[in-house]
């Protein structure tokens, strides 16, 4: 095939603009990344040796060379390991396929700050495009493991790149950088200098598990120890901090490191990670999860979600275990049990290490970016239920701090027995809603639940600390009023019953309210009801909902209440729009929304019409 020139897609040219006008303090990173990926390719030509025993691949000698030539001004960083084939490169070089491009670009043109530029590029990950930085060119030539015919691909990163097939190319893939001069005010080092190499290699790639040599020399220029191993008085937090970045791609520091080992029957080793940031594609359908699985140091695979669960899918690092096949299977390994009770300890390690971390500034930073995570196992995580409520951190009516439910419990009022709470598109939604007209007054204190998971947990959790999770938007609330007097009861009967039957679609009671100070009424769900958004939250995801009819309710000091009940008295009987209107208003107050909202704004004109 002869050479073709190609164009990047769009997010691609952006990033690559975004990466070789950005003004990285650090920019020897760029090798740590073509290393790490390199290493990556050894590591899944191994796997691949092991499930296919028919693959025509060397095996014998797998390592990473660096080849410096100070005359021509190049660097190459070469593996022997899986190699791409042609739809690999311009897959995985001219797109970037990951969610949350769009959005981090985005983020990254609106700001003007640079250091928040790199945070942002550090926190998507770029890898292999990290080399535009340092070189006006990048040439890479390939060739996959199996495969008779290799790829060169190379570009200036201006938009576009020529890829062609070539012959007679090793099993691997070869990346050349035609090296930028020197230039000491923009921190651009001589990367063609042999020191210089062996310096970034030492401090950033000592850990990689492959030989690194400088070519033609033997010597590995990494010890290739591995973290885990080692006791942890002798692994520095730099050491620790940069093998975070190799297994996770990010390019700050972790929040904080977790290291074990288990002997016994069943013997592992882990070393993981909490991100001090969230990925793009935390809450993504698509996003991978799970640490890196090695068995006796040899690397199984990338992302083995069988160690960790969902919730905990923000988890980077290594579980080395001792005692499993080196060919184990994604399928054998959800079966398991000593996988399952790794799993386990794991999660209890984690949560034990977020429990210490809640009496330290890093706490704020860690809910902030994966509390809503977090909240997900309350829903699944039946063993660890005490635990992850203790974690909780709430925003809530008492100030704009948040809390935990030990710290709401310890401030309730003497005859307070349930911990009050309401869920709500938003704090202002909520803090605005009649329902809270009288635990205000009161001065009771309510939780504000604004994330999409806090309408799934809060119908699963029953208690806590031996106090009832109520919600202020269902059921009967006792606040210590003295119970409706029959007389009113039987003054309002006639209006309840004639409200009921006008409104018989769309409620299935009609009552007076204890809840209501200023507002004319609002709507409540049963005890057992689901709430307004979780209905339409099933319904998005294509799970066929009956419409939950709900209770209204009537604030018997009001004069609108008042009026209306005197007019239906009175024998009027053009009352139906008013019945209308209470309703729609109510709905409205709650952020719920109209069936018919032209129905409804015509009624409110007609209305206002007649005043005038």
């Amino acid at each position: 095939m002869s050479s073709e020139t190609l164009e990047f897609q769009a997010e691609t040219r952006q990033l690559l603009q975004l990466m070789v006008h950005s003004i990285y303090s650090n920019k020897d990173i760029f090798l740590r990344e073509l290393i790490s990926n390199a290493s990556d390719a050894l590591d899944k030509l191994r796997i691949e040796s092991l499930i296919d025993k028919d693959l025509e691949a060397d095996t014998s000698d797998l390592h990473i060379t660096l080849a410096v030539s100070a005359e021509d001004r190049t660097l190459t960083v070469r593996d022997n390991g899986i190699g791409m084939s042609r739809d690999d490169v311009v897959q995985l070089i001219g797109t970037i396929a990951k969610s949350g491009t769009a959005e981090m670009l985005r983020k990254m043109r609106e700001s003007k700050d640079a250091a928040a530029k790199q945070e942002l590029i550090g926190q998507f990950g770029v890898g292999f495009y990290s080399t535009f930085m340092v070189a006006d060119k990048v040439t890479l030539v390939t060739r996959r493991a199996g495969e008779t015919g290799g790829t060169r691909w190379e570009s200036t990163g201006e938009g576009t790149y020529e890829i062609e097939a070539v012959q007679d190319v090793p099993q691997g893939t070869s990346v050349t950088l035609h090296l930028k001069p020197e230039d000491t005010d923009d921190q651009l080092h001589d990367y063609a200098a042999d020191h210089k190499i062996r310096e970034i290699v030492k401090r950033y790639s000592d850990f990689i598990a492959w030989p690194i040599r400088v070519e033609g020399k033997d010597e590995p220029l990494n010890s290739m120890k591995a973290l885990w191993a080692r006791p942890r008085n002798e692994v520095s937090d730099e050491e620790y901090h940069e093998f975070y970045k190799h297994v996770s791609h990010d390019w700050t520091d972790p929040l904080e490191t977790i290291h074990m080992k288990a002997e016994g029957a069943f013997e592992y080793e882990a070393l993981l990670f909490i991100p001090s940031r969230a990925p793009f594609d935390l809450f993504s359908r698509d996003g991978k999860h799970g640490v890196q699985l090695y068995v006796k140091r040899v690397f199984i695979m990338d992302d083995c979600a069988a160690l960790t669960p969902q919730y905990l899918r923000f988890v980077k690092g290594v579980v080395d275990a001792h005692d499993l096949s080196l060919n184990i299977s994604r399928e054998i390994l959800q079966q398991d049990r000593q996988i399952q009770v790794v799993r386990r300890r794991l999660v209890k390690k984690v949560l034990s290490t977020l429990t210490e971390l809640r009496e330290s500034e890093k706490y704020s930073t860690f809910w902030a970016e994966f509390g809503r995570a977090l909240k997900e196992g309350l829903i699944d995580d039946t063993d660890n239920r005490d635990t992850l409520l203790d974690l909780l951190l709430l925003p809530s009516t008492a100030s704009g701090e948040l809390t935990s439910l030990r710290d709401y419990v310890s401030r309730m009022k003497e005859d307070q027995k349930d911990i009050y709470f309401m869920t709500g598109e938003s704090r202002a939604m909520v803090e605005h809603s009649p329902h809270m007209e009288a635990f205000l007054a009161k001065g009771y204190e309510v939780l504000i639940l604004t994330d999409p998971v806090d309408e799934v947990w809060v119908e699963r959790i029953t208690e806590f600390d031996g106090h009832p999770l109520q919600s202020i938007a269902k059921g009967q609330v006792d606040l210590g009023v003295s119970e409706t007097p029959a007389e009113q009861r039987e003054e309002f009967a006639p209006l309840l019953t004639w409200l009921g039957e006008q409104l018989e679609s769309d409620v299935k009671e009609v009552r007076l309210s204890s809840r209501l100070t200023t507002s004319a009424a609002c709507i409540v769900g049963d005890e057992h009801d689901i709430t307004p958004t979780l209905e339409k939250m099933y319904r998005a995801m294509g799970q066929e909902m009956p419409h939950t009819k709900r209770i209204l309710e009537l604030n018997p000091s009001h004069p609108l209440v008042t009026g209306l009940r005197s007019a239906l008295a009175a024998g009027a009987s053009d009352l139906t729009e008013t019945a209308e209107l209470l309703y729609g208003v109510a709905l409205l107050a709650e952020g719920g929304e109209l069936k018919d909202p032209a129905h409804f704004t015509r009624l409110v004109a007609d209305r206002l019409a007649r005043t005038l």
